[in-house]
């Protein structure tokens, strides 16, 4: 063993949980272990037709002990006890409803069966009425409460879904003490947190997702919440005024952890963030570049130095908040709410005869069935590719919309559908995927546009995340269609590498976040440089991607 000291940078992504240990020094990672979500895996308490997504604190639980202890006992002998450590990223937000001590009711009596229960996923959009009518009262309010939030409140965020389950499950209204943020609960839960009231809130879930503004003395007032709905009357007193940046300790390990884990109660735990915003900083964002985390979604990150953004408001995004990214800069975050998620349905819909008619097949054993299936699905995107790459922009005709969840920027709109446009006897299942391919691709430059239309520039575009490391083509694309390179991180798990850096700067290894990304900075390994002639066609389908979003949503 060197002199090294280590950190865990935690990453709860949608489908899965993954334990990173890094090596201060320099960001070398030293091993890394990941953990399905096992009910979610299983389609536990969720139905998609009705935008409902749940997760059972359960799943993070036995994530969070299940990674870190296999990373541990797969590094090198004595990596324990230099372990000096721990921050969180989560998706978000993802809030659930808990006691008075801070734990989700799913680990409750009598609520351990109940989604309402539970942590409500980001893509969960059930609360999208409900988000309608906290827009509305945001304009008619003597204060925009939402003017730090793009100016439209979102179905994917806090209030809305908060709103939603007191509105139809009389069982969790009458047992929510509180509400916490997934982010904010892990950290809890590791130092031993014992009332929620003493539980440090992110600055990043409050600022982006919870109405929360120094300006506004921390959350609006107790009567904005009343006549939005008496049901909420009290609740933002149980609640908190201050935010922490993720540079900030939540506490040290407790002891209770410190033992199931095999770490020490040295350890310290800092204040969590979101997973996008933490990948910003794992991928080594610089003011006006705009990081892109490209995977089931995409979250578009940017920060700016606080004196050139001044007043500025950017309408249509999803927040701007003062040190959410980086401490001491304004971050400002957009993002797509379907981004390899409109791949991933359009393998399930190929798929289904797969699985119905050849599943059932009785001319072939299961054993043969489920291996043909298995080798038929992991190949379907791979060949989708090869196809869609020997056609030409524009040569199929087809125009598509990847609002096939929604809307998240510019202007959030999470009742807007997906739609395809031009079809015909020819159109067949690779002509259709390059549809899809671009549509997310004009999706990420309405993006781009709207931050210059608004005033912020863009200087780059950083890559990062499963979709950015592993497909050329769709980066290829994006490069074409935003008409400008695309730098790709070298690090496969940057969110992970992003915790891994404000562990060390809560730990105290280093004086801030800066410092930590320059000294544990992987750089980057590849960059995607537009072709100018397709550049240019894209540039004439763009304009059809516009129109048709145009009449689509006049007709939602």
């Amino acid at each position: 063993m060197t002199n090294s000291t280590y950190v865990i940078g935690l990453d709860y992504g949608t489908d899965s949980v993954r334990a990173v240990i890094v090596d201060t020094n320099d960001g070398a990672e030293i091993t890394s272990s990941v953990h399905y979500y096992q009910r979610w895996k299983a389609g536990q308490f969720c139905d998609p037709p009705l935008n409902q997504f749940r997760q059972h604190p359960l799943d993070y639980i036995e994530g969070l002990e299940n990674t870190i202890k296999t990373a541990l006992a797969a590094a090198p002998k004595g990596t324990a006890e230099a372990v000096k450590g721990i921050a969180v990223d989560t998706t978000g937000s993802t809030p659930v409803a808990v006691d008075k001590k801070g734990t989700p009711l799913a680990l409750t009596a009598g609520f351990e069966e109940n989604p309402n229960a539970m942590f409500i996923l980001w893509k969960d959009h059930t609360g999208i009425k409900e988000a309608d009518e906290i827009n509305e009262l945001c304009g008619a309010w003597e204060i925009d409460y939402s003017k730090y939030e793009g100016g439209i409140y979102s179905s994917e965020w806090f209030w809305a879904k908060i709103l939603r389950t007191l509105r139809v499950d009389e069982a969790v209204r009458a047992k929510a003490h509180s509400w916490v943020e997934h982010c904010d609960w892990i950290p809890f839960l590791l130092t031993g947190g014992e009332q929620v009231t003493d539980m440090k809130r992110s600055r990043c879930a409050a600022g982006h997702k919870a109405l929360w503004h120094e300006d506004f003395n921390g959350l609006p007032p107790n009567d904005f919440f009343v006549k939005l709905d008496p049901l909420l009357d009290g609740i933002r007193n149980r609640l908190y005024q201050e935010t922490y940046t993720s540079d900030i300790p939540a506490g040290q390990l407790s002891a209770e952890w410190a033992e199931r884990l095999g770490l020490s109660t040295d350890v310290v735990v800092g204040v969590g963030a979101f997973d996008a915003h933490m990948g910003a900083v794992g991928g080594e964002l610089e003011p006006f570049y705009l990081s892109k985390v490209m995977g089931t979604s995409t979250c578009d990150m940017l920060v700016a130095p606080m004196q050139e953004v001044g007043d500025k408001l950017v309408k249509g995004i999803c927040g701007q908040v003062d040190g959410s990214i980086i401490p001491g800069m304004m971050g400002l975050e957009a993002g797509q709410s379907a981004f390899g998620d409109v791949y991933a349905w359009f393998k399930k819909v190929l798929a289904w005869p797969l699985e119905q008619v050849l599943g059932n097949s009785k001319l072939i054993d299961d054993d043969l069935k489920a291996k043909l299936i298995e080798e038929s699905l992991d190949a379907l995107i791979p060949k989708l590719t090869e196809e869609a790459k020997k056609l030409d922009p524009g040569a199929s005709g087809i125009v598509a919309l990847d609002w096939l969840n929604g809307r998240r920027t510019p202007d959030a709109n999470q009742a807007l559908k997906g739609a395809l446009m031009g079809l015909n006897l020819g159109s067949d299942a690779p002509r259709i995927f390059r549809a899809l391919v671009e549509a997310t691709c004009f999706g990420a430059r309405q993006i781009v546009e709207r931050f210059q239309k608004e005033g912020i520039p863009i200087k780059g575009v950083i890559g990062l995340g499963g979709v950015a490391k592993k497909s050329p083509f769709i980066m290829q694309v994006m490069a074409d269609v935003l008409n400008r390179p695309i730098k790709i991180a070298r690090s496969e798990q940057t969110c992970a590498l992003g915790a891994a850096m404000f562990a060390a700067t809560a730990a105290g290894i280093y004086d801030n976040v800066s410092q930590a990304m320059a000294q544990m900075g992987a750089g980057f390994d590849a960059e995607y440089l537009p072709n100018p002639a397709t550049a240019a066609a894209y540039d004439l389908i763009y304009k059809q991607y516009q129109d048709f979003g145009a009449a689509v949503e006049k007709l939602s």
